[in-house]
């Protein structure tokens, strides 16, 4: 599947995600559930209240006092039912309008019930009939609440009957009763429009939600599969989004939205926080990271977020490997040195060439003193290191294209340190690979490796027998947390000095008499070509290490895809 059917299906994706939650919120109002839960919350409160008053209170009471028993065994059912509706409503069994509607059926029968066993009309119980059908025209059809309100009508008036014509009640007042039944059908009347209007609002209110959690779900979406590597801080400093391009860079463990920065990494948690308090530093200042035991540089960039560029709000935070960004400008880099090399090559290699031929023939001249051989000596030995130069320079400038290949990194170093040891005839020992895992693999120019780790090594044996004995190492392994795969040549020399350590990858800077000072410069430019680094390493107990870091060959493969 390539990249357009997958965005094509993820599209599809979303637009069905929107549509199914769209038809789902009218099929599922969840406003009139919540209005139902609000109402059982009412009706159970009126329960128990009405028990309350009824246990609490003496002769006369406050309600009950017509027929006692008849109002507590109501109450005592209203308040069992409430509790049976409310498990109901928490688990939405059924059909919204047919819960609605029969748990108002009960609400009428209950409260007249009461009503009648407190006295009637007078004891004002059925004013909360007008609550009961006004909430139920929020949730029910157009013809429900009517209906009801005509048979909380009927049943206030036929119990006002009721209590007049059995001689129970002779102080029946029906003017208050149609007055009640007048009010009841103004509130379910009255209580429509406003429902519709509350239903159209929800609607409404649901599908910009939706599609604001379609937008959000799809800008996490991007950020994540973006090739550069994001992190979001608050003014607090704490992670409020990252990538997993940015994982991986860091070496963070995930999770880390909601932690600190200094639990990601603390050398960009410090560095943000100087940041932050020196205020004449560039809004998009730049700064070198090499992180403690993995040793990849990166460069981060400040954005800040908040208004005006305010540096004690949230700031974005773009990560970058140095190799990426050297990789980018190789090309040109390259472009430029070829056509200063090739001026070289015509203006200087043929007059050194003539030198050099005319000290040799010279130097095999009769009569020569011995002072003037010493100096045809110094003539060719010089012009043989101008040609060297002018040789390595060449070379890097001519150097193609970087043709990366999927290689196994253990057989390799076999077939490597074979034509190594054969080529400089070190004995037995001298030169060892170990801990090299069998399932490492990188992603390298078989000849650009080659040509690098010829001379890490060779210079590994050149200083190593300046301290008496010939001892490199060759081991790999992977980073901790990055999982990037690694490769370091280790010697037994004298090691650098922390002033030379800073200068050994610039060009033609070298510690030692007849070298170019060239071999370490072209090594990490041609790693940075293939999306490596070189580093160097102080080595415990003495001697150096370099260490080879490779990219990371599934996620640039990937990339290279695209």
């Amino acid at each position: 599947m390539n990249e357009a059917q997958s965005e094509t299906l993820l599209s599809r994706s979303i637009r069905g995600s929107r549509d199914a939650l769209l038809l789902r919120s009218f099929d599922e109002p969840d406003l009139s559930w919540r209005v139902l839960v609000t109402l059982n919350a009412f009706r159970l409160l009126i329960a128990v209240i009405l028990l309350g008053l009824f246990f609490a209170s003496g002769a006369p009471r406050v309600f009950g006092d017509a027929y006692p028993v008849l109002f507590a065994a109501t109450a005592s059912g209203y308040l069992v039912f409430a509790a049976l509706s409310a498990v109901i409503l928490r688990q939405r069994w059924g059909n919204i309008e047919a819960v609605g509607l029969a748990q108002l059926l009960v609400d009428i029968l209950a409260i007249v019930i009461l009503m009648h066993a407190s006295g009637g009309i007078s004891s004002g119980l059925g004013g909360l009939l007008v609550v009961f059908v006004g909430a139920g025209s929020l949730i029910l059809p157009f013809q429900y609440p009517a209906i009801l309100a005509a048979i909380a009508t009927f049943a206030i008036l036929g119990e006002q009957a009721f209590a007049h014509f059995s001689g129970l009640d002779t102080t029946a007042n029906f003017p208050a009763a149609g007055i009640l039944g007048a009010i009841i059908f103004a509130m379910a009347l009255a209580a429509q429009p406003l429902a519709r209007r509350i239903q159209a609002s929800e609607a409404l209110a649901r599908k910009f939600g939706i599609d604001l959690q379609n937008v959000s779900e799809l800008n996490e979406y991007i950020v994540q599969h973006l090739r550069e590597s994001i992190v979001v801080v608050d003014a607090d400093d704490t992670v409020r989004l990252i990538n997993s391009s940015a994982i991986q860079l860091l070496g963070a463990a995930d999770p880390l939205p909601g932690s600190p920065l200094r639990s990601a990494s603390p050398e960009l948690d410090n560095y943000v926080k100087q940041w932050r308090e020196k205020t004449t530093a560039t809004s998009h200042p730049e700064f070198t990271l090499i992180t403690e035991g993995n040793n990849v540089r990166i460069t981060a960039h400040m954005a800040p977020l908040g208004k005006d560029g305010q540096r004690a709000g949230p700031i974005l935070i773009f990560l970058e490997d140095v190799s990426i960004m050297n990789a980018r400008v190789q090309q040109s880099k390259l472009a430029s040195l070829g056509r200063l090399s090739a001026s070289i090559a015509h203006e200087i290699r043929n007059p050194v060439g003539a030198m050099s031929h005319a000290a040799q023939l010279l130097r095999e001249s009769q009569g020569l003193e011995d002072d003037d051989k010493r100096l045809t000596d110094i003539i060719r030995t010089h012009s043989d290191r101008v040609s060297l130069i002018i040789d390595n320079v060449l070379q890097l400038s001519r150097r193609e294209s970087s043709r990366p290949l999927r290689l196994t990194l253990k057989t390799w170093l076999n077939d490597f340190a074979t034509e190594f040891v054969r080529t400089l005839e070190l004995q037995e020992g001298e030169f060892t690979i170990k801990d090299v895992p069998d399932d490492i693999e990188v992603r390298m120019d078989p000849s650009h490796l080659r040509q690098v780790l010829w001379n890490l090594c060779d210079n590994a044996v050149k200083y190593a027998s300046e301290t008496g004995g010939i001892m490199v190492e060759v081991q790999a392994g992977r980073l901790p947390n990055q999982g990037r795969p690694f490769l370091e040549v280790l010697d037994c020399g004298l090691g650098v000095d922390e002033a030379t350590a800073e200068k050994i990858f610039e060009p033609f800077f070298t510690a030692r008499s007849g070298g170019t000072g060239l071999g370490l410069y072209i090594s990490r430019e041609l790693c940075e070509l293939n999306r490596a680094t070189l580093l160097y390493l102080d080595r415990p107990g003495g001697g150096s290490i370099f260490r080879i870091v490779f990219a990371d060959p599934d996620r640039w493969e990937r990339q290279d895809d695209k």
